[in-house]
């Protein structure tokens, strides 16, 4: 049975399984000549602009975020250059030789891409470079992470505190129950949080459709292209999540379809967006939601699991990271808040702390973290010009205070 379009255009023929299949925790597969479904094939090219050319990049076989930005300084920071100046003059840049960038493979590239941005015009996607502002910038410290993302929706993906829930299709009622109290938490606890999850039945769907509830944004991470909806009973939920209530995000372009190596491709998105992934309930021996927590622990995400009885099927997996010091136990939003070093806001009855009157140089700290975010000492010291040693003693204050948070690699921001 095929799956639900998201727009009321002709479904494309889905892709063999051994052209979709991809190894986990690699990027998506790379639109190419041999690559490129068969519907998508464009027989004039489109005019070439910025957006064509960035979707042509990111399809460059073996395209990733570091060869991308070695890429675009050689060509002064725009992708029409790749594919507008004579091969003869891109054959100094080091990096193209090892990919196959032919002249014939190019004007390829330019004809699928050219089709792609015809599609995301049509259905007013939006396509993130990741030099975009509006990027997710936690994905950018996954060296696997997507050269582009195409979205659909009104959603901020940088918001300040970014928690995934992930689980089992076979959500028990304690799962569920879970996923309402830690939503809630959250909402009542936390200014700005963005809900992130693949829009799988079960633990997935029940996560989005809380955030939609209690008016929390949260993107849904697809394991295929913008033009049909997977699970076909979550498509509703998609278009409301579409409509206003969050954002699609995929890496795939249209045409791709849902193959199950694709879904675990997607994992590695739903762990880089996240501050915190919460795994609420999965089996111990298998199960996407394991993989997710994996590749969350490699990226130095902070990993949570709810325990449960050592008899219930769907509590294994959650145990099992819990045992093996891969997840922290969560029992709700507090714990997450608490190991983050996030700070919440204060709850009925109790008493505000007064706000902190700042010496000038002390202010002058804060406005540079209010300026320039999560920065090193060093670049504090230069732009307050206080001495490094007096610095870090009033960092340490500041932070003693609750102004600032202390993060690793000797950075700091505003709390």
């Amino acid at each position: 049975m095929q799956e639900p379009s998201l727009f009321p255009i002709p479904e494309p023929q889905p892709q063999s399984a051994s052209q979709a299949m991809q190894p986990a925790h690699q990027p998506a597969p790379q639109l190419t000549p041999s690559t490129a479904p068969q519907s998508a094939q464009p027989t004039t090219p489109a005019p070439v602009d910025e957006l064509v050319c960035r979707i042509a990049f990111s399809r460059i076989k073996g395209m990733t975020v570091s060869l991308a930005q070695q890429l675009l300084e050689a060509t002064g920071g725009s992708c029409t250059r790749l594919f507008t100046a004579p091969m003869q003059e891109l054959s100094v840049i080091n990096g193209l030789e090892n990919h196959g960038f032919t002249e014939s493979v190019r004007r390829e590239l330019l004809l699928h891409a050219g089709k792609e941005a015809e599609f995301v015009r049509r259905h007013h996607l939006k396509c993130l470079f990741f030099t975009d502002a509006d990027y997710p910038r936690r994905l950018l410290d996954c060296e696997d992470a997507p050269v582009l993302l195409y979205t659909l929706g009104e959603c901020n993906l940088n918001a300040k505190h970014s928690v995934g829930i992930v689980g089992t299709r076979s959500a028990t009622v304690y799962g569920v129950n879970f996923i309402n109290k830690l939503v809630d938490e959250l909402r009542d606890r936390l200014d700005d949080v963005l809900i992130v999850s693949g829009l799988a039945m079960g633990c997935d769907i029940a996560g989005h459709r809380r955030a939609m509830a209690d008016g929390i944004p949260t993107a849904a991470v697809l394991a295929h292209g913008l033009d049909t909806i997977y699970p076909m009973d979550n498509r509703n939920d998609a278009m409301r999540i579409a409509g206003g209530a969050g954002a699609l995000v995929t890496d795939y372009p249209s045409g791709v379809w849902p193959f199950r190596g694709n879904f675990l491709a997607r994992n590695r998105i739903v762990a880089g967006m996240v501050d915190a992934l919460v795994v609420v309930e999965s089996a111990e021996s298998h199960g996407g939601a394991l993989h997710t927590a994996r590749i969350a622990y490699e990226y130095g995400r902070e990993v949570f699991a709810l325990p449960g009885r050592t008899s219930d099927t769907y509590s294994g997996g959650c145990n099992k990271l819990i045992r093996r010091h891969v997840a922290t136990l969560c029992r709700g939003a507090d714990d997450i808040i608490d190991v983050l070093g996030w700070t919440a806001k204060p709850q009925e009855g109790e008493q505000q702390k007064l706000f902190k009157v700042l010496s000038p140089a002390e202010q002058s700290i804060a406005d540079c973290l209010q300026r320039k975010g999560d920065v090193s000492a060093d670049v504090i010291s230069r732009d307050t010009g206080l001495p490094i040693g007096q610095l870090l003693g009033m960092l340490m204050e500041l932070e003693a205070e609750g102004v600032l948070l202390a993060l690793p690699g000797n950075r700091y921001r505003l709390a």
